[in-house]
């Protein structure tokens, strides 16, 4: 077995550095546990998603808070089958890392969501981000769903004495009960009487996001999420409108509303057979919005809209101890030094919290260093104290936030055996 390159190397934070210290190694090399990504197959995830949403005649906003890297983003936004200016981000930390990294200067990226109800807190900080974007042309967006976040970006209009409007999205709960407000409801028709008669805001759309639609195991089931998302965007388009219409206001609004509505399984839900479906007059334009898709995962698999091809992301971990016939029907146990810091402690409905490609053991128990792996199934070969194993996790999105960097395969070249790239990942908040 490889010698792992020394810590001195690995504590050296930059891309340069850390491309220098591990491009070209084997993935042998590498100390685990080591969050892999196959570059191909995340581009190829990106591809087929612009294709939906070309099918829908829709736009799309890709979402960046599952690898939050700067490769990463510019592989979303620019595919073999389209491209796009417009994203989500999940935390203010990405937002400047964008800016920063001189995404917008270049035109890669237009349009920004920041994909939280906006608190009192971090309007100066998005103010500021607004303001560079504007120098290249750009435009940073804003969710309410109360009307006290309306009443504090007036405030914060007010306190800097200008004539700043903000462009918001309505953030709509679809029946999730995550975030959002409910069209036809007191508290969506108080807010959107707030956001008609304010000088500060200018209603670009409505965004919905179906939690629950990750449940999904089929097709159908996805499709009936992706349908309750655009009822409820589109109810409250509607509501609007008619609010609206009763008396002149003052707010601006982008005409025609923008709808904008996804998750991974209901994106993947979307076809040309599913947008001939989709019935009634639409009270604003389509938009597709998704995150998790890129690297996918188990809880994505289940649902039965992708398959173990398709996920790009896996840990790799080292077996450090063996435990045979210890499982509680006499199976085979094995110890890896991956445990819920590697891998989040997200279970799921697959079961465990990971599984071993093409071996028959999942990752069945976690503690914060190390993990338990179970045998679940015949194999001739038993695994060995120091093999290194590839496990798929059940939720890419928290396992990717527990490592500062990912090493980069390609399928593509020599077989996704060699360390190709490394990305650095932003964190905080």
């Amino acid at each position: 077995m490889q010698t792992a390159t020394p810590y001195s190397l690995l504590q050296l934070p930059s891309k340069e550095a850390l491309c220098a210290a591990f491009v070209g190694k084997p993935l042998d090399a590498l100390r685990t546990p080591a969050f892999i990504v196959d570059r191909a197959t995340f581009a190829e995830n990106c591809a087929k998603m612009h294709l939906t949403a070309k099918e829908w005649d829709a736009t799309f906003r890709g979402h960046l808070k599952t690898h939050k890297t700067m490769e990463g983003t510019r592989l979303q936004l620019i595919t073999k089958e389209n491209r796009t200016d417009a994203v989500i981000v999940s935390t203010l930390m990405e937002a400047w890392q964008v800016i920063e990294g001189g995404l917008v200067e270049d035109g890669t990226v237009k349009d920004i969501l920041y994909g939280l109800p906006i608190a009192p807190n971090k309007i100066g900080d998005v103010a500021r981000m607004a303001d560079t974007m504007a120098k290249y042309g750009g435009v940073l967006r804003v969710l309410v769903d109360h009307p006290g976040q309306v009443h504090s970006l007036e405030e914060y209009a007010k306190t800097e004495g200008t004539a700043r409007r903000w462009s918001i999205f309505v953030k709509i709960d679809p029946g999730a009960n995550r975030a959002g407000v409910a069209p036809g409801s007191v508290e969506f028709n108080e807010l959107i009487k707030i956001l008609s008669t304010s000088s500060s805001i200018n209603i670009y759309g409505f965004y919905a996001h179906s939690g629950k639609s990750y449940a999904s195991t089929s097709q159908s089931e996805a499709s009936s999420f992706l349908s309750v998302e655009i009822q409820s965007v589109n109810s409250a388009a509607r509501l609007a409108l008619d609010e609206l219409s009763k008396s002149p206001s003052v707010c601006g609004v982008r005409k025609p509303f923008v709808l904008s509505v996804g998750s991974t399984p209901t994106a993947h839900a979307a076809s040309a057979e599913t947008r001939q479906r989709l019935a009634g007059e639409l009270h604003g334009t389509l938009e597709i919005h998704a995150g998790n898709y890129p690297m996918l995962d188990l809880q994505q698999e289940h649902t039965t809209l992708i398959s173990e091809p398709q996920i790009a992301q896996r840990v790799r971990a080292t077996v450090i101890s063996l435990y045979p016939g210890r499982g509680v029907n006499g199976e085979d146990e094995a110890l890896v030094d991956a445990g819920a810091l590697a891998f989040s402690k997200d279970s799921g409905p697959s079961g465990g919290f990971g599984r071993v490609v093409g071996k028959p053991w999942k990752l069945a128990r976690i503690s914060q260093e190390h993990g338990i792996l179970v045998r679940t199934g015949a194999e001739q070969k038993a695994l060995e104290l120091g093999q290194t194993v590839d496990i798929i996790g059940q939720h890419a999105c928290l396992i990717a936030a527990g490592y500062p960097w990912y090493y980069v395969v390609d399928k593509s070249v020599d077989g996704g055996k060699t360390v190709v790239d490394v990305w650095v990942a932003w964190k905080g908040w």
